[in-house]
């Protein structure tokens, strides 16, 4: 297996490589049949989606068992990310897309809280991977 370009960032450069479009934060379902993941227009309760940042950027993974923290040590976890983040792109040795605009969550999705667990799967929706 070759070596994800990824390990060879510096921590400063692997933070700076998050384009901060959101996407990784929203609600995700997964299909119990196929395994295969679905993006919903909900995201997590900490997404501020004016600035599409964590509001608790630090805490994020006690906060919200449910947040991948995304590291060298666990590259796996990139197959969950969507095909438009810039770590899964430059780890499968592709260009990351440079549109912020185009790929930004802002407007596009509402808070957790206020959709009921049940009708999640009214809210998918196709173009996170897109």
């Amino acid at each position: 297996m070759t070596r994800s370009p990824l390990l060879l960032l510096t921590p400063e450069q692997w933070e700076s490589l998050c384009d901060g479009c959101g996407r990784c934060c929203l609600v995700k379902l997964e299909d119990e049949d196929t395994g295969e993941l679905h993006y919903t227009n909900a995201s997590c309760r900490y997404l501020d989606t004016e600035t599409c940042r964590c509001t608790d950027y630090e805490n994020r993974t006690a906060i919200n068992p449910q947040c991948m923290k995304l590291s060298s040590e666990n590259l796996e976890i990139l197959k969950l990310m969507p095909t438009t983040c810039a770590y899964r792109l430059v780890h499968e040795g592709k260009e990351s897309i440079a549109n912020l605009d185009a790929l930004s969550v802002r407007t596009r999705v509402f808070c957790e809280d206020i959709v009921h667990e049940d009708t999640l799967p009214e809210h998918i929706v196709d173009w996170v991977n897109t």
